[in-house]
């Protein structure tokens, strides 16, 4: 039984009806919400329905859009973990540190979740070729889940994006396009191509169903903590939509009475200092960011040199009592180092600039050693081989070693 109402204008309330094919507001051109009969869903659904249920993103789906289970187009979203890491913990005087590791997912990213759902969604509306931008991830889960559907799909990056992306994409057979901008540069690409084209835009917040699959990340670790939320939860933030996301869960969960208590997560926007939009908007009270010009971060997840939903994620900041703030560039490696040398976990770039601005949050006295912190590492380190520099030392095969002269790491 599907339980959306309606489609609603996240900036002027505006309302669409379910069912029909949307992209942005057509009043305002902001993005659009999921709305859901949620009293209808408080009686129907009870939390011990989930008792028994794949653990898969899907187990979620009374609070989801698609209204045909068939339609759902899946390469197995597994609930990924949330592992204490004492070691990493210790570095920064914290006793209660976790990490929920999404690069677990299928394509090795978060992004597996809002393309799971837009691309099921696209296939229940009808819909049969698809185009983005991508930076980096975004690119390589559409064109993966584009092919398990039987869609055609159409992806545009920045020639500088990670070679593995860009591979990843072609051996999923998408058309890959590079092109000589940002991210935000192939978005207006794809909007101008998309009359002439016939595709339908799935961009970051321009359509209104990856923020769903998104919304499954606070979903699930609601689920995961017992229904009693972290204190903190620091977010790699570049189009927003995973940080807008879950706050919107937190509040649908609300709404069920499903937490144990109103006390939500203080929500962290972390960025690199490369590129830093939301920052500056949040530090000078703007509910709009500023394009950033001459963008560059080695986290190409975090290169949006301007969001889209920029007033959604400052309103789950501001909302939660949170902040936004930035790491230096020059640190990344250090801290992505740091993480996957004590704790085993390949943390990627962006989540390494999450343990920079979480550095400053313990250092400046706002989060306690005994405070609850939660870590998005939202992709494999294997994918950002561009983002780590070495040069082994070598041994030589026609002479003796001398083993104890061996460097330790």
């Amino acid at each position: 039984m599907p339980f959306v109402t309606h489609l609603e204008c996240a900036y002027c309330q505006a309302e669409f009806p379910s069912g029909e094919v949307h992209g942005l507001c057509t009043k305002c051109s902001r993005p659009l919400w999921v709305r859901y009969d949620l009293e209808l869903i408080r009686r129907e659904f009870p939390k011990k329905a989930l008792f028994g249920r794949p653990p898969t993103l899907w187990r979620y789906l009374e609070l989801l859009p698609v209204e045909n289970p068939q339609n759902i187009v899946s390469l197995t979203e597994t609930i990924t973990p949330i592992l204490q890491v004492d070691r990493l913990g210790s570095e920064f005087g914290l006793q209660n540190l976790m990490i929920k590791d999404e690069s677990r997912l299928p394509t090795g990213s978060f992004k597996a979740r809002g393309m799971a759902m837009a691309v099921t969604m696209a296939k229940e509306l009808g819909l049969k070729r698809l185009a983005a931008p991508t930076a980096g991830n975004a690119g390589g889960a559409l064109a993966a889940y584009a092919a398990r559907a039987g869609l055609e799909s159409w992806v545009l990056m920045p020639e500088d994006t990670p070679i593995i992306n860009q591979k990843e994409c072609v051996l999923h057979g998408a058309n890959v396009y590079a092109v000589n901008g940002l991210i935000d540069d192939c978005g207006k690409l794809v909007g101008e191509g998309k009359s002439e084209m016939g595709w339908f835009d799935v961009s970051t917040l321009k359509e209104p169903y990856r923020i769903e699959g998104k919304k499954t990340m606070g979903l699930e670790l609601a689920e995961q903590f017992d229904w009693e939320l972290p204190d903190w939860i620091l977010y790699p933030t570049g189009g927003g939509t995973g940080l807008i996301g879950m706050w919107k869960a937190f509040g649908e969960l609300e709404a069920l009475g499903w937490l144990k208590s109103g006390k939500k997560p203080k929500m962290v926007c972390c960025q690199s200092d490369g590129c830093e939009p939301i920052v500056r908007a949040f530090e000078s009270g703007a509910r709009h960011a500023k394009r950033v010009n001459n963008a560059r971060t080695i986290a190409s997840g975090l290169r949006v040199p301007k969001a889209v939903g920029d007033f959604m994620i400052l309103d789950a900041i501001h909302d939660s009592g949170g902040l936004a703030m930035s790491s230096p560039e020059k640190e990344i490696s250090k801290w992505m180092h740091l993480s996957n040398s004590t704790e085993g976990i390949a943390v990627c770039p962006e989540t390494a600039v999450c343990l920079g601005v979480l550095d400053q949050l313990v250092s400046q006295g706002k989060v306690k050693p005994n405070d609850r912190v939660l870590v998005f590492n939202t992709g494999a380190a294997q994918k950002y081989p561009e983002s780590v520099n070495i040069e082994l030392p070598k041994l030589d095969l026609s002479q003796p070693v001398d083993w104890a002269s061996l460097p330790l790491a």
